[in-house]
């Protein structure tokens, strides 16, 4: 707001100014003046740099789905690289669409109802003096790559046209709903919500999306997976499991970092502006709050990396570089709730606990003959509740209180002594979260399969969806007669082998 002097405030500066009334009259005017355009010139420029930094933050977020495109290609059979690439490059193509026309409206359209929100369609009817459009930017971000969580659970065996409706589902609704429920400052349990009817007087702590982002993608990959069942050969006579290992190293390696880099973007990016000073009158403003949110993101990956890394050589004798990859993104899934209000040190629980989650996970994943090539369901879906548990365990009062402005004394951390109300909100998150992605997402799939239009035939997935749907391999083959060298493999391998091959 620009400094402007009151009549009052120029009566006291032309006295000070000297006993000629009218140039101290004119003194004083001209000093309030320039003070209202120095301070006009302020707003301007804090404006400037906190869309700046919302838009690079913005462009960060986007650069995950590159990640996640080669994650998912490197962790795929190389017969079915340019499906999967393609489904990633859908995901935000069709989230961009949807995100516009419905999603925005329904997550943040306000005023609203607790519920969903209903103003701004195609971003119609909007106040233009005071909506920032890197903020939709921002979060069409976010919703893409809820979406690209789920594409990665039900690779290498799903009907392209599937990936199109759940896609465009997910980000033009299913998504923005929670996103409103928690983000908004209408939603129901917000910590930020507008009106002060906090839920157990605090609300949701969800600062970037354990829940909100990675429980709705692992849920929904979860329930994709789990209707159209295992791929072909992955597990085998007499309960074996057949390890259907992707096809290069180097590419999930390559999608991990480019995933670590976009995360600065998730997680600092979150708080949407960085030139703001707190209203507690302390010193540091939101610039140290940016940079103590990447400390302890950076934290809970390299200790879930390397809590994987000696885990998973206990258990299996080998030191691979996919697990150890799935382990650090599965402690980023997790410290993405409480990213901006927990020490540095609480970081370093959260990742060990988020791989030793994960570990778990996959190994009841194996007993219950769940496959999801991946691993999305469990790394995001189980460290991601993980992360929200750890949330209400460790926040602590005073980065509470920073974070979200206007309510102070609101609970905080359990283990921290603020009491378990926060706690008992966030258990309300993960049956809420889970019940909503359950009751959208798996009567789609459901609907899709009995329709015949999720699961790709057992000759096609034999023979690799790259030849069978996309017209060629996604790599050049030394080999002329590569495709004749598939044929030849259908034609005498049965669709329940055990070893299908690459």
């Amino acid at each position: 707001m620009a400094m402007e002097c009151s009549a009052t405030q120029l009566s006291q500066l032309a006295q000070f100014l000297g006993s000629n009334t009218t140039n101290a009259a004119g003194a004083a005017a001209l000093i309030c003046n320039r003070f209202s355009v120095v301070s006009d010139k302020y707003k301007d420029a804090t404006f400037a740099i906190d869309t700046t930094y919302l838009l690079f933050s913005a462009y960060l977020v986007f650069s995950m789905q590159l990640g996640f495109a080669m994650l998912c290609a490197g962790s795929v059979r190389a017969k079915n690289t340019m499906n999967i690439m393609l489904t990633n490059v859908l995901d935000a193509a069709a989230g961009g669409l949807f995100y516009y026309l419905f999603g925005f409206a329904f997550a943040f359209g306000t005023p609203s109802n607790g519920f969903i929100g209903r103003q701004f369609f195609g971003l119609d009817q909007i106040p233009a003096e005071n909506f920032d459009y890197s903020n939709f930017l921002y979060q069409w971000a976010f919703a893409i790559a809820a979406a690209g969580i789920t594409s990665g659970s039900i690779a290498e065996r799903t009907q392209f046209v599937a990936y199109l409706i759940y896609s465009s589902f997910l980000t033009g609704f299913v998504y923005p709903v929670v996103s409103h429920w928690f983000w908004s400052g209408d939603g129901w349990a917000s910590a930020a919500r507008t009106d002060g009817n906090l839920l157990f007087g605090t609300g949701v702590i969800d600062f970037a999306g354990s829940g909100v982002v990675h429980m709705v993608g692992g849920i929904a990959g979860l329930w994709g997976a789990l209707i159209e069942g295992p791929r072909i050969g992955r597990f085998g006579n007499g309960g074996r499991t057949v390890a259907l290992r992707g096809h290069s190293a180097s590419l999930v390696v390559l999608g991990t970092f480019m995933l670590w880099f976009g995360w600065y973007g998730f997680n600092p990016g979150s708080f949407t502006k960085i030139l703001s000073p707190y209203n507690s009158g302390s010193y540091y403003g939101q610039w140290s709050a940016v940079g103590r949110t990447a400390v302890t993101t950076t934290l809970a990956g390299c200790t879930a990396a390397l809590t994987t890394l000696f885990g998973k050589r206990i258990l299996s004798g080998h030191w691979n570089v996919t697990d150890v990859c799935n382990g650090l993104l599965g402690g980023f899934a997790a410290i993405t709730s409480g990213c901006s209000v927990v020490e540095p040190w609480a970081a370093i629980i959260c990742g060990f606990v988020a791989a030793v989650v994960l570990i778990s996970c996959n190994k009841l994943a194996e007993k219950m003959k769940y496959d999801d090539p991946l691993e999305a369901a469990q790394l995001h879906g189980g460290c991601g509740a993980w992360g929200i548990i750890f949330t209400a365990l460790f926040a602590t009062e005073k980065y509470v209180n920073e974070v979200y402005p206007g309510n102070l004394g609101r609970p905080y951390g359990l283990f921290m002594g603020g009491g378990g109300k926060l706690l008992g909100a966030h258990v309300i998150q993960i049956l809420v979260i889970a019940g909503w992605v359950s009751a959208t997402m798996g009567p789609l799939f459901f609907i899709l399969h009995k329709l015949k239009l999720l699961r790709i035939s057992p000759e096609d997935e034999m023979a690799g969806m790259d030849l069978t749907r996309h017209g060629g391999f996604a790599y050049a083959y030394d080999d002329q007669d590569e495709s004749q060298k598939h044929t030849f493999q259908l034609r005498k391998i049965e669709p329940n082998a055990t070893t299908p091959p690459n």
